[in-house]
């Protein structure tokens, strides 16, 4: 286990969407990806559950979780290798620790939370719950949105994350996110 929940090494920049349920990170994540033309690491979290979901009708179990973390990561170190300066990451494990620590007593997998907080990402993009909430399958929080933001705002304070939030219509989110991302493009904050 330890081995597939580790970072890989990555010359390229990583930004990480993060933030509570229907916030428009995947929707960022994907404008962002095209508009820069590299990769994205879609959220694991999100076709595990879906599979199980729609098998299995279940929610997350706390042994879905370490599964769910060793998936992200594949995802997010194959991708580091096709990224020419730029990887966009629609969720990392710091986002998984948040939800298991919400949804289970504030418990966390001791691998997972080593590597949550080993890993490196040159900026957080925190979303911000000022889009309307919409349903599916596996959201289940509609009424504790200000409690989830919290959660998320005070783990990357916590751990001193560097991030930015993003408020605002898809149009400004997606302007705000490019002066960043073109900032550590233009500062190069890694080596190309």
């Amino acid at each position: 286990m330890e081995e597939k929940l580790a970072q890989r090494p990555a010359t390229c920049i990583k930004i990480v969407l993060f933030g509570p349920e229907s916030t428009g990170k995947t929707t960022l994540s994907e404008d962002l990806a095209r508009y820069y033309q590299e990769p994205m690491v879609k959220e694991y979290m999100r076709e595990y559950l879906q599979q199980v979901w729609d098998a299995e009708k279940r929610i997350c179990e706390p042994q879905d979780i370490i599964p769910i973390a060793e998936g992200q990561m594949a995802a997010e170190n194959r991708l580091s290798k096709e990224a020419d300066h730029l990887l966009i990451c629609d969720t990392d494990l710091l986002e998984l620790k948040v939800y298991s620590e919400a949804y289970y007593d504030g418990y966390c997998d001791p691998q997972l939370l080593k590597h949550a907080l080993n890993n490196h990402y040159h900026l957080y993009f925190l979303t911000y719950i000022d889009v309307p909430w919409t349903p599916d399958d596996l959201r289940d929080k509609p009424h504790d949105r200000e409690g989830m933001f919290q959660r998320f705002q005070d783990t990357l304070e916590q751990h001193q994350k560097p991030y930015f939030i993003l408020k605002g219509n898809r149009e400004v989110r997606f302007k705000n996110a490019v002066k960043k991302i073109d900032q550590l493009i233009k500062n190069k904050n890694c080596e190309f």
